[in-house]
């Protein structure tokens, strides 16, 4: 497949209960997203709280969103899981309904070695029916995909590419370094604070919470990235960070982030903010602050 470059949002999972999609809400959300000129869509990652949620609902998800969008943009599946065969299966779910490619982060419970971690990743690609993108996440499975890691894994035919979140530059100027001369391996940064930078050093494009919200400004960034205009690069990101140091921090959880965007998905009348077992959304004086962080962004709220 050809690498896939731009933005791609990890889009949320629109819920009204806990195992029950905002059916409307999901709609909604990706027409926004897809008009805001994003470049492919990636289901059940960490925004889309796919830990949290049934296998049916997944399964679900993933049907209803690749009917949808119906090869307008890629769209790619996240099957992060603790068993290898879970994740088979639900890529082959995936490659049933017209995705593209899948997205795997390490193993998590007991942190595994690197030299477990290829075994793990080879042994998956080796059964899965779509291309496997990495998912560096050490923040929530508590292990680095070490740079000699990703560069053994890239040689595996069916492994494609990656998607960093650990905001650690240094890592991923080492990525860039050893594989941005590959054709065959895609890089993509996940905090959409880096996103900028990133582009310019080289990185393919983001995976960009911010996106679910505001496509067009991280397309914007990317584009601006792309041709190396350093004025419009610092201009939006002056953008993204108001986003990032207000909609994203409120309260002391370790979901504030994802309470943030649903609950600004919600005040702009894109979808519900119902959040998974064990998390909950905000109340009335947090939502009450994100609606201030709206109206400062010079957005208006409707919900």
């Amino acid at each position: 497949m050809n690498c896939i470059k731009g933005i791609i949002p990890p889009m949320i999972t629109p819920l009204k209960g806990d195992d029950e999609l905002d059916l409307e809400g999901t709609s909604r959300l990706v027409e926004h997203m897809l008009a805001g000129g994003v470049h492919a869509l990636f289901l059940l990652g960490t925004t889309g709280e796919a830990q949290s949620l049934t296998y049916r609902l997944r399964y679900e998800f993933v049907e209803r969103v690749c009917r949808q969008v119906a090869g307008r943009v890629p769209v790619l599946v996240g099957i992060t899981d603790t068993a290898l065969d879970e994740s088979v299966r639900l890529a082959e779910h995936a490659a049933k309904c017209g995705a593209v490619g899948v997205v795997a982060a390490a193993p998590y419970y007991f942190a595994p070695s690197q030299q477990e971690l290829i075994e793990y990743y080879t042994a998956l690609a080796d059964r899965l029916p779509l291309p496997l993108y990495l998912y560096n996440m050490p923040s929530l499975v508590k292990v680095f995909l070490e740079p000699a890691t990703v560069k053994t894994l890239a040689d595996h035919p069916n492994i494609v590419g990656l998607k960093d979140s650990s905001a650690n530059m240094t890592y991923f100027e080492t990525l860039i370094y050893h594989l941005g001369d590959r054709d065959d391996f895609a890089l993509y940064v996940g905090p959409e604070e880096l996103t900028g930078e990133c582009v310019l050093m080289g990185a393919d494009g983001g995976v960009n919470g911010g996106a679910n919200l505001f496509p067009e400004l991280y397309v914007a960034m990317y584009d601006a990235a792309c041709k190396h205009d350093i004025v419009r690069v610092r201009e939006l990101q002056h953008r993204i960070m108001q986003i990032s140091t207000t909609i994203y921090t409120v309260g002391k959880y370790g979901s504030s982030y994802l309470k943030g965007v649903k609950c600004a998905l919600s005040l702009l009348g894109i979808c519900d903010d119902y959040l998974s077992y064990p998390y909950r959304k905000f109340r009335a004086e947090e939502r009450s602050r994100i609606r201030q962080a709206l109206e400062a962004l010079g957005v208006k709220c409707v919900g």
